[in-house]
């Protein structure tokens, strides 16, 4: 679950990370209210799961009360990188002196958590990862290990805080990583994190956090009935919200085949192989979604899956890809005909079965003589199935 950046804010102040005040508003008349409690000089930025909003216009300085206003009728009509603004923060301009970059993730690669960051902070980070690596200081976390006052010192001194205080940055290292631990959050970012204040008055500067990017596990949900505050105020994903109700995992993606699997790794895998399959057929055909049914689907589960793949015209062609070992392939061919029948879909899907009971889930399917059904022996002949019905479908 990505956050907004003024869901993200909460989450920091909780820890008692400084920000600067900012009030969310959804039209220009919240603006205007917003602004004058704020005070001027203020700025007004765009609320979208994405990063690179001042490139794209979803940020602006306004000093006076109309231009907040007019700034806000800019912006919440845009749609940046293809997001829909679901509104603006009406935050308070600070004097920048210098800006770090800062984060907490999970790193899939090494199986830790790492902390990043550099003193050249700012909207491009990544260039200055690729120009000037050595600038960038990274610190591993093993998963069972702590991020202690002592760590996050070092962490300081290596990054350069030259211009701040290294106690300072240090205790919002340690802020940072208990938000990323309280939270069962994959990723926590702070960019910039700005020195700021009068360049004249060495007591007025302090380290505050100007922009923030948080993004949850989903799969924590559970332990958090705070996460309720987090729900898209403009937007849910009737599929996933469907899906959300059902206990599934799932994911809408942009492609035409839809793909339904047990186990996120055997889900992930089925997705690379439709994409290379459209790539290798010539056409740009891709998944639909990501839909993992668990380990010990039900035959029930199985008929809630297809069913919501299947309810979105997006989709062409289903690949159902099953290594059956808590799961019984065999439940999971009654679920595919038990939504056939309520659904009546003539759409093809291709089925590939292994493990548990697969001979007699194959068996099921071949019985029920559906014409759309078709079966395939390996993944990737299922994927290469899968995206020539859908391209046939879709030309």
């Amino acid at each position: 679950m990505d956050l907004y950046e003024y869901q993200a804010r909460e989450l920091l102040e909780e820890q008692g990370i400084p920000t600067p005040k900012a009030i969310f508003a959804q039209n220009s008349h919240e603006v205007a209210e917003a602004a004058d409690q704020i005070g001027y000089p203020n700025v007004i930025k765009a609320q979208v799961k994405i990063g690179h909003r001042g490139q794209a216009g979803g940020v602006k300085l306004a000093k006076t009360r109309d231009e907040s206003i007019l700034a806000s009728e800019d912006i919440l009509p845009m749609t940046i990188h293809k997001h829909k603004v679901s509104g603006v923060l009406v935050a308070e301009a600070k004097n920048i002196l210098h800006e770090y970059y800062v984060s907490i993730s999970v790193d899939r690669s090494s199986r830790d958590f790492d902390v990043l960051a550099t003193a050249n902070g700012g909207t491009e980070v990544e260039e200055i990862a690729k120009e000037h690596p050595e600038s960038v200081k990274r610190l591993h976390i093993d998963a069972l290990d702590d991020f202690d006052l002592e760590a996050a010192t070092k962490m300081a001194e290596s990054i350069g805080f030259y211009h701040a205080d290294v106690d300072q940055a240090a205790q919002i290292l340690l802020k940072m990583w208990r938000c990323f631990k309280e939270n069962d959050a994959t990723l926590v970012e702070i960019n910039p994190l700005a020195k700021i204040g009068d360049p004249d008055d060495e007591s007025s500067k302090s380290l505050c956090a100007l922009d923030a990017k948080i993004s949850l596990d989903d799969n924590a949900s559970f332990r958090h009935d705070g996460w309720k505050r987090f729900t898209d105020p403009i937007y849910v994903d009737p599929y996933e919200q469907k899906a959300r109700e059902h206990g599934l995992h799932y994911v809408h993606l942009k492609g035409s085949v839809g793909v339904i699997g047990n186990g996120a790794g055997l889900v992930m895998s089925s997705l690379d192989a439709v994409s290379g399959a459209g790539e290798d057929q010539g056409t740009n055909v891709k998944p639909a979604n990501f839909l993992d049914i668990g380990g010990g689907a039900s035959a029930e589960v199985m008929s809630n899956s297809l069913g919501i793949v299947l309810s979105d015209p997006q989709v062409e062609s289903v690949l159902i890809n099953v290594y059956g070992g808590i799961t019984s392939c065999e439940q999971v061919a009654k679920g595919i005909l038990e939504a056939l029948d309520e659904l009546g879909s003539s759409k093809p899907i291709v089925v590939r079965f292994d493990g548990n009971a697969a001979a007699e889930g194959l068996n099921i399917l071949a019985q029920a003589g559906r014409a759309n059904l078709h079966v395939a022996q390996t993944m990737e002949e299922a994927a290469q199935q899968a995206a020539r019905f859908a391209a046939k479908e879709v030309r």
